[in-house]
Order: structure tokens, then C-alpha cells, then sequence
């Protein structure tokens, strides 16, 4: 299946399919919500009111000079603006509650969301990429909710409201001051799209250095080995260029509503200012109605003006939107069937007519790794995989622990379809053992049962965790920063073997171990019970020796190598082919 995320096509969308698809994530805050929409309502009936009644005021007390009227309606106004203030504030800070809330669901559904995810998923993304998923973009998505959404609802309410007061207070008048709106509507529907593409390639230009910069440091020892840091200056310049120069782009795009919008707003008052007084020389209007129509049309484009900075932020939340979204929706392709048939035989595991082949990323079409492949391993024995680097030992060890499916055939474990079985289920029965082991902070016993029930049985290697200071409470730090490859190992090897698995797989588990560590983890190997089945993949040649029998893995097939002279001969005849 093609997880790659860089490869998802979106469509083009409207304004209301795109704010159906970010409210959707607001229907868990429903209370919230209706309390802060009552806030931004009553925020916008007084802005609303406040320029009829200062009007009103010039017109029947000011015009009159009728001191106490106009001292009352001064307190009136007084109240109205301090009523929308508490509005405002009340808004704000519930908004801001909720976009809090959205930004910790969301982080936990997408870290759910990885979790649930196969393996092929992260061979085909970027680990900066998927960071900056999960941080800077919903990170975007919360402010978007916390400020955007409430000034963007806040802003309609003003102004379908306004518009709704003038053309019913003078319907010329009014008309004449919403005509530049009309202008400024078709040259928003005509860059939005484009707005939203300019920012979805910003947001993805941010991935993309995120997964250098990672990837990077993590390889920083090989860098610094071979002194190559200005391999790794040039990778860095080019992705932050690319990143800067998309950065640009998306701020241009962003940026160029605000002249606009401040063009029309101008545009309107002068507009309502000539024919005003136009209109009271005419005797068609009074001053205080000419006032009140001036403080709406400034009420009227300043919303318009803000528009167009919130219109970004929309346009950059939807394509926030879009690269979460992208992973939220995956499903894994590991699913579990329901089989009750069993295939007879002794075999703890069984590979039958697989096939496997990579799927196609990008403009890299996919590889044939494994075809036509049968074989079975019997219970207590021991097998090894050998065979050139790519062969596809290390793949036929992740279809065995069901990492991987098979493209064809089937796998079965204990004589039912490896499909049919829990992930918790399958990896009690199935231990893996990989080149780099994995240690998490905490004490080595906290890391020794990861997994584990068997705590009485850890004193079965009271000699082995002599050599660790501080014996099961030792502290383990970051993955096991200060520690030897080779005690790390002896951990890794410890915890599988606690788990008493069926079948064991040792990928390459000693490749880069001393022949004295490698020693004491045969040692911890032979704990197990005799009826596991291990699995070796190793290119050191004496590791193998004691198998009682040899694959050799290359060419897509699996061909039995008999005898360990045999393999030997297949590696060397192999190696001088290539």
C-alpha cells in the first residue's frame, strides 16, 4: 500500500466545504461554543447599535442643545461599549480554551493514529516531516480556533448587520457603501485557491527541512567521522532556502488582500461622504444620519480590513488541515481475518507461494524483493538467513513477525493464518531481536519487563546484571546514553528471552558485538526453552555454524544451503558474481 503522505492529491474547495471540514473538530466543545457565540452576538448587536445612537444624539439633542439628553445617551453608549468589551473578553477567553483543547485532542489522535500504522508507513515519510505534522501544523488549526474563529463569526454578525441597518435607514445611501464590497467578494473567490496552495507548499517546505535537520543529527557521528559537514551545511542551506523562498511566496499571497481591502474601504467612505452631502444640500438627509452612516461604513470595512488577514490564517489552518487530516485518515493494511482453518503439520511457521514486492514511491517504482517462495521452520530448531546485502533477509524476518504482509500467499503460525491472530497475541508468541536495540528512560528493570510479566524470572540472570552499576535500579537516561552497544544488547537479549517466545528472529543482533559480549548473549540464549525456534540473520559467518539449517536469501527466492560449507560456497561463488 502507498503510505507516502507527499503523494495525496486534494481538491479544490469553497469556503463552506472548508469551514464543514475544519468544524468538525469542534463537536466535542458544543457548551463552549454557544456560550461564546452568545458573546460574539451580543459584541456585535452593540457595535451595531452604537453609530445609530450617536447619530440619533446629533440629530434630537446635540442639533437641539439639549444638554441632559445628550449626557444620557452618552451613559448609554458608555454601557453599550462596556458590555462589549466584557463580550470581547469572554470570547476571547473561551476561544482561547477551546483551541487549547483542540490542539491536546488532536496531538493524541494523530500520535493514536502512528501507532496504529504499519511499519512501510514510516519507511515511505520522513520522521521531521511527521514532527512538524503533528507540532507546527496543529499548532496552526489551534490559533485558528482560539482567535481566527471567533473574529471571522464576530466579523459576519457586524457585517450582515450593518448592511442590513443602512439599506434599511437609506437604501441609496447603503447601496452606494456596499458596492466596493461586492468588488472586494469576486477578487477573494478568485485568489483563494490560490492562497491555499501557496500556503500548503509553505507548511510542506517546513516538513521537509524538519526531516533534514533530523535526519541530520541523527547521522551526525558518521558526518563528523568523515568530516563531511559541508555536506551537511549544503543539504541544510538548500532545504532552508527552499523553505524560505517558499515562506515568501506564501506571505505575498497572504499579504496582497490588505491594500486591497484598504482600497475599497477608502473607496466606500469617500463614496458615502460626496453623496451624503450631496444629499443633505438636497434636503434628502440630515447630519445625523450622514454620521451614522460614515461610523457604519468605517464599522463595515474594518471587519473587511481584518478579513483579509483572518482569510489567511483560514487559508493556512485549511491547509494545516489537509497535511493532518492526510493521517488521520490512513487505515492499516495489517488488518486481522477471520480464518478457523488450520494446516496440519508440526511447523511453527510456514511460508506458502509467497510473494513481496515494495510498492512504487514517487517516480521510484516498487521492488520485487521475494516470488514463489515456500518453506517451513520446525519447533526447538535452529535456521539461518544469509546472502548478499539486499537480498532480502531482513524483509523474509519482518513478513515472519508480520511487520510486513505478503503481496501473495500465505503465512501461517502454528498451522492457522498469521492474520488471524491479535498483534498481542503474535508477539508473545513471536520475539524480534534487531541490530540496534531499543532502550527507554527509566531503570533497567523497567526496561527489562517492557512487555514482560515474568518478574520472578529475572533472577535467572543475577550473574549478567552484575555488570550493570547498580543492578535492576540502575537509571537509564535518553535510549541509553553512556552505555556500551554491547550492554544495551545484553538488555534487548534479556527481554526477549523473558517473554519466552515460540519463535525467536535475531536480525543482525550481533553484527557490531565483540566475540566476549557475543559469548554471554549465546549465554542468555540458551535460557530459552527448547522448543523455541530461532531465526539468525547474520553476515558473520561463525554466528551460523550451529544452525541446523541454512537459507540463502537472494534474487527473490530462498533456496536451502545445506550444509554450512555449502552456504559458504553460495556466499563466495555469490560475491564473486557481483
Amino acid at each position: 500500500m502507498n503510505y507516502n503522505l507527499d503523494s495525496i492529491l486534494h481538491k479544490k474547495t469553497s469556503l463552506l466545504t472548508g469551514l464543514r471540514k475544519l468544524l468538525v473538530l469542534l463537536k466535542d466543545q458544543k457548551r463552549k461554543l454557544s456560550i461564546a457565540l452568545t458573546a460574539i452576538i451580543i459584541n456585535a448587536i452593540c457595535a451595531l447599535a452604537a453609530p445609530f445612537l450617536i447619530g440619533y444624539t446629533v440629530d434630537h439633542y446635540v442639533a437641539t442643545k439639549d444638554f441632559q439628553g445628550t449626557l444620557v445617551f452618552a451613559g448609554i453608549l458608555i454601557a453599550i461599549y462596556a458590555t462589549a468589551y466584557f463580550m470581547f473578553y469572554t470570547q476571547i477567553r473561551i476561544m482561547g480554551s477551546v483551541g487549547q483543547q483542540i490542539l491536546f485532542n488532536l496531538r493524541g489522535q494523530i500520535f493514536a493514529k502512528l501507532q496504529e500504522l504499519p511499519l512501510s508507513f514510516f519507511n515511505q515519510n520522513k520522521t521531521g516531516d511527521l514532527i512538524s505534522r503533528i507540532n507546527n501544523d496543529t499548532a496552526k488549526l489551534a490559533n485558528f480556533f482560539s482567535e481566527t474563529l471567533s473574529r471571522f463569526i464576530g466579523s459576519v454578525f457586524s457585517l450582515t448587520g450593518i448592511a442590513v441597518a443602512v439599506l434599511v435607514i437609506n437604501i441609496k445611501l447603503g447601496a452606494a457603501a456596499l458596492v466596493p464590497a461586492l468588488g472586494l467578494l469576486i477578487f477573494t473567490s478568485i485568489i483563494s485557491g490560490w492562497q491555499k496552495e501557496r500556503n500548503k507548499k509553505s507548511l510542506n517546505s517546513v516538513g521537509n527541512m524538519s526531516a533534514e535537520i533530523s535526519e541530520s543529527l541523527s547521522n551526525f557521528k558518521v558526518i563528523v567521522a568523515f568530516n563531511r559537514r559541508d555536506y551537511f551545511r549544503e543539504k541544510f542551506t538548500e532545504a532552508s532556502q527552499n523553505a524560505f523562498d517558499a515562506n515568501i511566496r506564501a506571505s505575498y499571497a497572504n499579504s496582497i488582500t490588505s491594500p486591497v481591502y484598504d482600497f475599497a474601504a477608502n473607496a466606500a467612505q469617500l463614496i458615502v461622504l460626496c453623496l451624503g452631502i450631496y444629499m443633505i444640500a438636497t434636503g434628502n438627509l440630515t447630519l445625523g444620519v450622514l454620521i451614522s452612516f460614515l461610523s457604519y461604513s468605517e464599522q463595515f470595512y474594518n471587519p473587511l480590513r481584518q478579513m483579509a488577514s483572518l482569510w489567511s490564517s483560514f487559508q493556512i489552518s485549511l491547509a494545516a488541515w489537509d497535511r493532518v487530516s492526510d493521517i488521520l485518515q490512513l487505515q492499516s493494511d495489517l488488518l486481522r481475518v477471520e480464518d478457523t482453518s488450520t494446516k496440519s503439520g508440526s511447523a511453527i511457521l510456514a511460508f506458502e507461494n509467497i510473494a513481496f514486492s515494495y510498492p512504487a514511491v514517487g517516480d521510484a517504482p516498487g521492488k520485487l524483493v521475494l516470488k514463489d517462495i515456500n518453506f517451513s521452520l520446525e519447533k526447538g530448531k535452529t535456521y539461518a538467513l544469509v546472502g548478499p546485502t539486499g537480498g532480502g533477509k531482513t524483509t523474509t524476518a519482518s513478513l515472519m513477525a508480520r511487520l510486513f504482509d505478503p503481496t501473495e500467499g500465505k503465512i501461517y503460525l502454528e498451522g492457522k493464518d498469521i492474520r488471524s491472530y491479535s498483534p498481542e497475541e503474535r508477539t508473545q508468541k513471536i520475539g524480534f531481536i534487531l541490530q540496534e536495540p531499543f532502550l527507554f528512560p527509566g531503570t533497567l528493570k523497567d526496561n527489562l519487563l517492557y512487555g514482560n510479566e515474568h518478574t520472578t524470572e529475572i533472577t535467572e540472570f543475577a550473574d549478567l546484571l552484575t555488570r550493570f552499576e547498580g543492578g535492576l535500579d540502575m537509571e537509564i537516561k535518553g535510549s541509553g546514553e553512556g552505555m556500551s552497544l554491547g550492554q544495551k544488547q545484553i538488555i534487548a537479549f534479556i527481554r526477549a528471552v523473558l517473554r519466552k517466545p515460540d519463535l525467536l528472529i535475531l536480525d543482525e543482533a550481533t553484527a557490531n558485538i565483540d566475540t566476549v559480549t557475543e559469548a554471554v548473549l549465546q549465554d542468555v540464549l540458551n535460557k530459552l526453552p527448547t522448543t523455541t525456534t530461532k531465526v539468525i540473520i547474520a553476515h558473520r559467518l561463525n554466528t551460523i555454524q550451529n544452525a541446523d539449517e541454512i537459507f540463502f536469501v537472494n534474487g527473490a527466492t530462498i533456496t536451502p544451503a545445506g550444509s554450512f560449507d555449502h552456504a559458504v560456497d553460495m556466499l563466495l561463488h555469490n560475491k564473486r558474481e557481483s
